[in-house]
């Protein structure tokens, strides 16, 4: 019994000493205090180890307990050090950082892979009469003015090479980024020439092949899914700190959920009502205002509380399910439109994903049926987790095909 004792008043005396002087105990670790003993200095290695130890529910504080069937593997107010370090380590919110963490860098290469593919989303095999327009307009008697305008023709020698400006273009690969570059500078150069007006006579597949539609919608999306991701896997990573920096990790991730709904709403809004301005900006502006009062409904102290879980289930799904508004009547109004029941069945695709994701959530399957065996891996937050970014991911490629109508039709 003496020695186990002795070990206890080790460490007893190592914390007291760190309580009341903190800053010593890195030189009685390191052996700079001569006057402590290798015995105490043992103690105070043992009483670190164990102080960082994975705890059990019930050991938790009151705002760290949340889910009754996850009985283990918890952290419990470590310094932010540990914590940080703990993203490489297993705990039982390992793979709650991890499956969101992954989809936000998803999402940032998604971003940044569309903004740089950004000219060429347009859908130029549906464009039949380009050749045409190209044909109708005499480019060898505005050569010298073409010249003065553009002087990055000079990079295209195959073009310039030519006797016949007109008959290069016909030969131009419009698939390609030169194509479009091209065909771009054109009506930059040339707005006379190359205007809508100076086209009426040509039949196109698009007004708007030249320049596509805003993408601002499109980004935004992008935008609030990256956020999303980003502040819910921050949250799960450092929300065991304290109870302050719980209290403002959780509201943040409540805030990135509202902005991914909210934000998710743009390009199919923007889209499919961007030639009927009032519908747009009506189911623009209420999504808008909606998520705006769903963060500030979460910035509620009560909101948090574990036993308001199907509230904040029932509100987000709520904020959701208002989006069958604008896709019935999206299908109302471009109803021989094939890519108006492309883009739904992406959209029911990814409604189906997030509502799956939202009642395992609130049933907290499956670890309420084998309390303790999916404390490491497989319980519902982490099953949540993995069908948002499915169901966002959904959504990008749903978005894909709104540029691509929108780009190749227009109004």
């Amino acid at each position: 019994m003496f020695p186990c004792a002795h070990i206890a008043e080790m460490i007893r005396g190592a914390y007291e000493g760190l309580i009341t002087t903190p800053e010593k105990i890195n030189d009685y670790i390191d052996g700079e205090d001569e006057r402590v003993s290798s015995k105490l200095r043992k103690g105070l290695r043992i009483w670190r180890k164990l102080k960082y130890q994975l705890v059990e529910y019930n050991s938790l504080p009151a705002y760290l307990k949340d889910n009754e069937f996850i009985l283990g593997y918890y952290r419990s107010e470590w310094p932010l050090k540990q914590i940080f370090l703990s993203i490489f380590s297993i705990h039982n919110e390992t793979l709650n950082v991890w499956t969101h963490l992954i989809g936000f860098f998803l999402f940032l290469f998604l971003t940044i892979y569309t903004a740089m593919r950004a000219p060429m989303v347009a859908d130029f095999n549906s464009v039949q009469h380009l050749s045409k327009m190209i044909g109708k307009a005499d480019l060898n008697k505005i050569r010298l003015e073409l010249l003065k305008c553009v002087s990055s023709l000079s990079n295209m020698p195959d073009l310039l090479k030519l006797n016949d400006l007109t008959t290069s273009l016909h030969s131009l690969d419009f698939h390609s980024l030169s194509g479009w570059t091209f065909v771009e500078l054109l009506t930059n150069c040339l707005p006379e020439q190359f205007s809508l007006n100076g086209l009426k006579d040509v039949t196109m597949a698009s007004p708007l092949i030249v320049q596509p539609i805003t993408r601002w919608p499109f980004y935004a999306f992008l935008g609030g899914a990256m956020f999303c991701l980003l502040a819910s896997s921050t949250c799960h990573l450092l929300a065991c700190h304290s109870q302050r920096l719980s209290y403002i990790m959780l509201r943040i991730d409540y805030a990135g959920i509202a902005a991914l709904i909210a934000t998710s709403f743009y390009p199919p809004v923007y889209y499919s009502f961007m030639c009927n301005p009032f519908f747009c900006f009506l189911y623009l502006g209420f999504i808008t205002l909606m998520g705006i009062a769903t963060i500030i409904f979460s910035l509620l102290p009560f909101f948090q509380k574990s036993e308001f879980r199907k509230y904040r289930a029932s509100l987000f799904f709520l904020m959701g399910f208002s989006g069958m508004a604008p896709i019935i009547h999206k299908l109302i109004l471009h109803k021989n439109q094939p890519e108006a029941l492309q883009t739904t069945g992406y959209e029911i695709l990814m409604g189906v994903l997030y509502a799956l994701g939202a009642i395992i959530y609130v049933t907290r399957i499956p670890e309420r049926w084998m309390p303790g065996k999916f404390d490491i891996a497989g319980h519902s937050h982490q099953l949540f987790h993995v069908l948002v970014v499915a169901g966002a991911y959904t959504h990008y490629r749903d978005g894909l095909i709104y540029l691509r109508w929108r780009d190749s039709q227009g109004c």
